[in-house]
C-alpha cells in the first residue's frame, strides 16, 4: 500500500443529469392540429427514471424534487406512488447510462493513466505519482470539480490510500476529501458499514448485531467474524474481507480497461503541398483497412489538414450507414476542397473516423451489383455531402397509432437506434408531399395530412357511395373495412372523436384509403366528417 494513492468520483446523479441533457437534445414532434402536446414537466416537480426489478419497476434516479420527498435508489416505484401520487416516471436507459459512464472514465485520464468504472455511479483513479502535475492533491481535485461541473455533474471526490476507503470517503465521508496513510484507520472509523461496499442484507445483519460503524468491526476480533460471515477465499464482499481491502491488508488494484481503438491515420509531409487531395486515397485506403480488419464502418469522417504557419482546416462527413469503401468516403470529401485557403501550404494531414459500427462483411450479387438499400445509402450520403446534412430526409416510425403521428421526418444522416433498412424500405422515401405508411396493410402513400372529402351520397353506418376530392367526382365500385381506430387519450384534446378507416376502389380502378371522423350520436359534435388520407398503389 506504501505510497499509492486512489481517486473516487461519485456522480449521485449521472443518470438524471444525462436523461435531462438527452431530453433537452432531443426536439419535440408538433402535434397535429386537433391533438394537443403532452405538458413539459415543471423542473421543480419530482421525477425518477424507473429500471425494471425482481418485484416490479424499482427507482433508478430521482431528481432533488423527488429526493426531498424520500425517493431513493432501490424504491420501488408503486410505494412511491402511493406516497406521491404526483410523481412522474420515466424510463431508466441503464445501456446508454453505462455506456456513457465507460466513456466518461475514459475521459478521466486526463488525470492520470489508469481509470475504470466504479459502480454505475462513480470513476476510481490510480493517481499515483500523478498528483504534482497539478501542482499536488488539491489541485487535482479542484480541476476534477471544475470539469465536471462544467460537464454538469456535480461531484463528490476523495483521495485515499486504496481503493475502499477513497470510495468510502467520497460517499459518506464529511471531513477533508484527501486522507494519508496514516490517518486512514482514524478516517474510516466513524463511517457506517455500509461505506465498505456491502449488500443490503449483510449491512441489516451487521446493524442488528449492534455493528453500525466501521470503527465497530474493527474492535471485533477476526475469528469471530470468520465464522459469522465467511472466510476470505469464499467471498469477495465479506465484511472482514472489505475491511482489510479499505485498510490496505489486502491487495485491490484498478483494472484499467484499455481504451477503445482509434482509427485515425496520419502523414507527415517532408515538403509542403498545396494542394493535398492528391494524398487523399492512400490515406482512405489506409483507413478502410483498419476498419475492415476491425469489422468496422465509418459513420463519421473528419479531415485535418495542417497548415505550416500553424492553422488547422477540419472537415467532417457523415454516413447513412456503416461503410469501409475508399471510393465512396473519399467522394463525400472532394467537395470540401473546393473552398480550401491553403495559405503556405500544408506539411501534415490526418483522416480520421471519429464514429465507427460494427460492419460484416457482405457478399456482392452472382450479377456484380450491390443490394438496394447500400445504393440508396449511398446516394443519400453524396447529396447530403452536397446539399447539407439537413436537405436529405427520411422517415423514422414513432410509437403511435394514428398514422399521421406514426413517423417524423430526420436527417438521412442523423444516429438512431434504428437500422437504415428499416428506414429505407420500399415505401419509405415519400415524395410530393407524401409520407410512407409505417404498417403493410394500409396504403403505401399517406397524404401528409388528411384532406376533407365531401360526400354526395353514403349508406348509414358504412362507406359513401360517391365523393367529391379535389373538385373530382367518384363513384366506390367496392370497399372493404371499417377499421376503427380510438384518439389517444392521453394526448388528445377533449372531444376527439374516432376514426373508421375504409379501403375503397373507384369505378376508374384507383383504390383510396378513407375515414369517418366521429359517428352518429357520439356526443363529440354534429355530423361525422369524411376525409382521404391515402392511396394504395
Amino acid at each position: 500500500m506504501t505510497g499509492r494513492r486512489i481517486a473516487s468520483i461519485w456522480l449521485p446523479q449521472f443518470a438524471m443529469a444525462r436523461w435531462a441533457r438527452v431530453q433537452a437534445a432531443t426536439p419535440r414532434p408538433d402535434p397535429v392540429p386537433w391533438e394537443t402536446a403532452a405538458p413539459e414537466p415543471d423542473a421543480d416537480a419530482p421525477l425518477v427514471l424507473a429500471a425494471e426489478g425482481p418485484h416490479g419497476p424499482v427507482i433508478h434516479a430521482a431528481n432533488a424534487g423527488a429526493s426531498q420527498i424520500g425517493a431513493s435508489r432501490g424504491m420501488r416505484v408503486v410505494d412511491m406512488q402511493s406516497l406521491c401520487p404526483e410523481l412522474i416516471v420515466r424510463p431508466a436507459d441503464l445501456a446508454g447510462d453505462a455506456g456513457a459512464l465507460v466513456r466518461l472514465s475514459h475521459w478521466a485520464r486526463r488525470w492520470c493513466p489508469w481509470s475504470a468504472t466504479d459502480g454505475t455511479d462513480g470513476v476510481v483513479l490510480d493517481t499515483t505519482g500523478a498528483a504534482h502535475l497539478w501542482g499536488g492533491e488539491a489541485g487535482m481535485l479542484a480541476d476534477m470539480a471544475t470539469r465536471l461541473d462544467g460537464l454538469g455533474q456535480a461531484a463528490r471526490i476523495a483521495v485515499a490510500p486504496t481503493h475502499g476507503a477513497a470510495w468510502a470517503l467520497a460517499r459518506h465521508g464529511d471531513a477533508a476529501p484527501i486522507c494519508t496513510e496514516a490517518a486512514l484507520a482514524d478516517r474510516l472509523a466513524p463511517l457506517p458499514v455500509a461505506a465498505l461496499r456491502l449488500d443490503g442484507a449483510t449491512v441489516l445483519t451487521l446493524r442488528r448485531l449492534g455493528l453500525k460503524r466501521i470503527g465497530d468491526l474493527m474492535a471485533v476480533p477476526r475469528a469471530v467474524l470468520e465464522r459469522r460471515f465467511g472466510r476470505d477465499g469464499r467471498m469477495l464482499d465479506t465484511p472482514l474481507r472489505r475491511l482489510d481491502q479499505a485498510l490496505g491488508r489486502l491487495p485491490e488494484p484498478v483494472v484499467s480497461p484499455a481504451p477503445p481503438e482509434r482509427f485515425r491515420v496520419l502523414r507527415r509531409l517532408p515538403e509542403s503541398v498545396m494542394d493535398p487531395q492528391p494524398l487523399l486515397p492512400e490515406l482512405m485506403s489506409a483507413l478502410c483497412d483498419r476498419l475492415g480488419v476491425a469489422g468496422q464502418g465509418a459513420r463519421i469522417l473528419r479531415l485535418e489538414l495542417y497548415r505550416v504557419d500553424g492553422a488547422t482546416a477540419r472537415f467532417d462527413a457523415g454516413t447513412a450507414r456503416a461503410s469501409r469503401d475508399p471510393d465512396h468516403l473519399r467522394r463525400l470529401l472532394e467537395k470540401r476542397f473546393e473552398s480550401l485557403d491553403a495559405g503556405f501550404g500544408f506539411d501534415m494531414i490526418a483522416l480520421e473516423a471519429t464514429r465507427v459500427e460494427d460492419q460484416a462483411a457482405a457478399q456482392v450479387r452472382l450479377d456484380g451489383e450491390t443490394e438496394s438499400d447500400v445504393a440508396i445509402a449511398t446516394l443519400m450520403d453524396r447529396l447530403s455531402a452536397r446539399l447539407g446534412v439537413g436537405a436529405v430526409q427520411v422517415p423514422e416510425l414513432r410509437e403511435s397509432h394514428i398514422p399521421e403521428r406514426a413517423e417524423r421526418w430526420v436527417p438521412a444522416l442523423a444516429g438512431g437506434t434504428r437500422s437504415r433498412a428499416e428506414r429505407l424500405a420500399p415505401g419509405g422515401l415519400g415524395g410530393g408531399g407524401l409520407v410512407a405508411a409505417p404498417r403493410r396493410e394500409r396504403p403505401v402513400r399517406l397524404l401528409q395530412a388528411p384532406e376533407r372529402i365531401e360526400v354526395l351520397y353514403a349508406v348509414p353506418e358504412g362507406p359513401p357511395v360517391r365523393f367529391a376530392w379535389r373538385k373530382r367526382p367518384y363513384r366506390i365500385a367496392r370497399h372493404q373495412g371499417p377499421e376503427r381506430l380510438a384518439p389517444e387519450w392521453w394526448r388528445a384534446r377533449p372531444g376527439t372523436r374516432l376514426r373508421d378507416y375504409y379501403k375503397v376502389e373507384v369505378e376508374e380502378g384507383a383504390r383510396y384509403w378513407l375515414f369517418r371522423e366521429g359517428i352518429v350520436g357520439d356526443g363529440r359534435g354534429g355530423m361525422p366528417d369524411w376525409f382521404m388520407h391515402g392511396m394504395f398503389p
